[in-house]
C-alpha cells in the first residue's frame, strides 16, 4: 500500500519498488463513506466484528476511503483521552485496531482529530479543562482556536496520535500508509465572523504542526464548503445568509499552505429548512458542487472532496428515492470532472451502518447492503472512478 500524495489539483498513489527503489504514481479517484463509529466500537474485542465487517463490505462495494473519529474527549470509561495529555491505552489500541483491519481490506482512513460539536467532547471539552486547570478562558466557543493553554491540549493531542506506535502491527501512525489524512477538525464554526482571523490563524498554525510531525501525510481542515462574508461574489451560493456569519470561508481557510486538499460537506435537507421542494434542493445541491470544484480547480489549485454528503431516503411521487437522487447529482459532476483530469476528486456517502450498528444512526444514516438500488449506484461510481484511475480510460 502506498501513500498518497498531491499533484496540483489531483490526488495520486506512490508505489515504490523495494527490489529496484523506483516509484510509480498512480492517480486515485475517491468513492468513500464515513462510520465515525469505527474506534468505539473496537474498545471492546467482543464487538470488534462489526468493525471487520463495516470495512469489508466497503472494500467489496468499491469504497476506498472511509472517514472516522480519532478523538473521544471526556473521562467516560470509552474516551480516548481522559484529561489533557492522559490517554485510555484500551481505546487506543481500538484505533489501532482500526487502523490495522483498514489496511488489511485496502482501506485508506481518514482520520478527524476534534469535534466543533460537543458530541464526543469536542472543543468545549478543552475549554472545561483548562478552566478546570484554572486558567481565564472567554465564555466565547470561540476561545479554543486563541487560547494558549487550549491550543497546547490540543497540539498534546495531536503529537500523541501522530507519533503513535501501533500496538498490532508496530507500525508508527507517522509511517502508516492506511492513513489517508489527518482532519484537524470537524465541521468548524465560529460564534461571530469577527472570530474569522482567529479560526484563519488556528488552521495554519495546526496544519504547521501537523506537518512538523509527519511530512508523509495529507492535512485538511475538515470545513463545510460556506463561504464568507468577505467573499461576496459567492456568499449567494450558501445555503443561507446564516452561514456566511460563521467565520469560515472556503477559499481562505482553504489556501493555507499546508492545507493538501479542500473538504465540503453537502446536506441540502438540513441546512435549507421551511416549505423548500425538492426541485430547489436539486438545484442548490448542483450549484454547490459545480461552484466548489470550479474554485478548487481554478483558484485554489487543489483536489476538494466532498467529506460528507447526506441525503434522507424518504420516496418520491415518481418512486425513486430521495438519498440516489441527489447522490447521483454529485457522482455525475465528480465522474465528469475526473474524466477532464479536473479538482473534483472524489465524494464520502454519510454515513454507513452494519447490522446492530443502528444507535449511531441518524436520518442519512444506512446499511448499504438492505438499499439495493443505493448499493448499485455506489457500487457503479467505485468502478468508474477506478477504471479513470487504473486505465486512463473514461469510458
Amino acid at each position: 500500500m502506498g501513500f498518497v500524495g498531491v499533484n496540483e489539483t489531483r490526488f495520486f498513489i506512490k508505489n515504490e519498488n523495494p527490489k529496484t527503489q523506483s516509484l510509480t504514481f498512480q492517480e486515485f479517484y475517491i468513492n468513500g463513506w464515513n462510520s465515525y463509529w469505527l474506534m468505539e466500537e473496537s474498545v471492546w474485542v467482543s464487538s470488534r466484528f462489526r468493525v471487520s465487517k463495516m470495512l469489508k463490505r466497503g472494500a467489496e462495494m468499491g469504497l476506498s476511503v472511509c472517514r472516522t473519529w480519532a478523538f473521544s474527549d471526556g473521562g467516560g470509561p470509552n474516551d480516548l483521552q481522559l484529561l489533557p495529555g492522559v490517554f485510555n491505552e484500551r481505546v487506543f489500541k481500538g484505533l489501532d485496531f482500526v487502523i490495522v483491519e483498514a489496511r488489511k481490506h485496502n482501506i485508506r482512513l481518514i482520520l478527524s482529530l476534534v469535534n466543533n460539536l460537543k458530541a464526543y467532547g469536542g472543543t468545549a471539552q478543552y475549554m472545561r479543562w483548562a478552566r478546570e486547570a484554572g486558567t481565564n478562558v472567554s465564555s466565547s466557543r470561540d476561545a479554543f482556536f486563541t487560547n494558549p493553554t487550549v491550543k497546547a491540549y490540543y497540539k498534546s493531542f495531536v503529537k500523541a496520535i501522530v507519533t503513535r506506535k501501533n500496538s498490532i502491527s508496530g507500525v508508527k501512525y507517522s509511517e502508516e500508509p492506511a492513513i489517508f489524512a489527518w482532519e484537524l477538525i470537524n465541521e468548524p464554526r465560529c460564534e461571530s465572523s469577527s472570530s474569522a482571523a482567529a479560526l484563519q490563524a488556528w488552521i495554519a498554525e495546526m496544519a504547521g504542526f501537523v506537518k512538523s510531525l509527519d511530512q508523509k501525510h495529507l492535512v485538511t481542515i475538515g470545513l463545510e464548503g460556506f463561504y464568507g462574508v468577505e467573499k461576496t461574489g459567492n456568499v449567494g451560493l450558501n445555503p443561507g445568509k446564516w452561514a456566511a456569519s460563521l467565520g469560515v470561508d472556503f477559499i481562505e481557510n482553504s489556501a493555507i499552505e499546508n492545507i493538501d486538499f479542500t473538504s465540503v460537506h453537502a446536506y441540502p435537507h438540513s441546512w435549507i429548512k421551511g416549505g423548500i421542494n425538492s426541485d430547489a434542493r436539486v438545484d442548490f445541491l448542483s450549484h454547490w458542487v459545480d461552484s466548489h470544484i470550479s474554485e478548487a480547480e481554478k483558484i485554489l489549485k487543489k483536489p476538494v472532496l466532498f467529506t460528507e454528503v447526506g441525503f434522507p431516503s424518504s420516496i418520491q411521487k415518481n418512486g425513486l428515492y430521495d438519498r440516489n437522487i441527489f447522490l447521483k447529482i454529485v457522482y455525475d459532476k465528480i465522474y465528469e470532472s475526473a474524466k477532464k483530469k479536473k479538482a473534483g476528486a472524489g465524494a464520502l456517502v454519510w454515513q454507513l451502518l452494519v447490522e446492530g450498528m443502528e444507535r449511531y444512526g441518524d436520518q442519512f444514516s444506512f446499511i448499504a447492503w438492505k438499499h439495493p438500488s443505493t448499493y448499485k449506484l455506489m457500487v457503479e461510481q467505485s468502478c468508474r472512478l477506478l477504471n479513470i484511475s487504473c486505465l486512463g480510460n473514461a469510458s
